[in-house]
């Protein structure tokens, strides 16, 4: 099967195959006579699992060691089920984090309506980011 096959098949484009092929992801085919990339019908499960991998965030580098796991004939789910929970661990991180930001940008929203810029001085850098000096009440 030539790459412009398997790409069709897969959905990836020609570029992506030959750059997961560079980076050791899928082995080098064999070539025709010609030259020609002659990719085994079995390939395409290979490029929908880097594919279907990818889109649950895993990166090329913990790709590249699951196959290489399955490549030596051993089934990669002991070491698969750890990644996934350490993706799910990073990704309920970065919610709390985008939270938070939410949280502070809806604050400085309700500040920058309350705030008119013909009040601002020239010390003023941004008075909508700078919260405002402590006072002695409200130390």
């Amino acid at each position: 099967m030539r790459i412009g096959e398997i790409a069709a098949v897969t959905g990836l484009t020609t570029k992506t195959i030959r750059f997961y092929e560079l980076a050791g992801l899928l082995p080098a085919p064999p070539r025709t006579p010609t030259g020609y990339r002659d990719y085994r019908p079995e390939t395409s499960g290979r490029l929908r699992f880097i594919r279907d991998a990818q889109a649950a965030g895993l990166t090329l580098a913990e790709i590249r060691g699951i196959l290489a796991i399955r490549d030596t004939g051993s089934p990669p789910c002991g070491h698969v089920i750890p990644l996934i929970h350490a993706h799910l661990d990073q990704i309920q991180r970065r919610i709390a984090e985008l939270t938070a930001t939410r949280a502070a940008l809806r604050d400085l929203a309700v500040r920058a309506a309350a705030i008119d810029p013909a009040d601002c001085t020239e010390n003023d850098i941004c008075r909508i980011l700078t919260r405002p000096a402590p006072t002695p009440a409200n130390r």
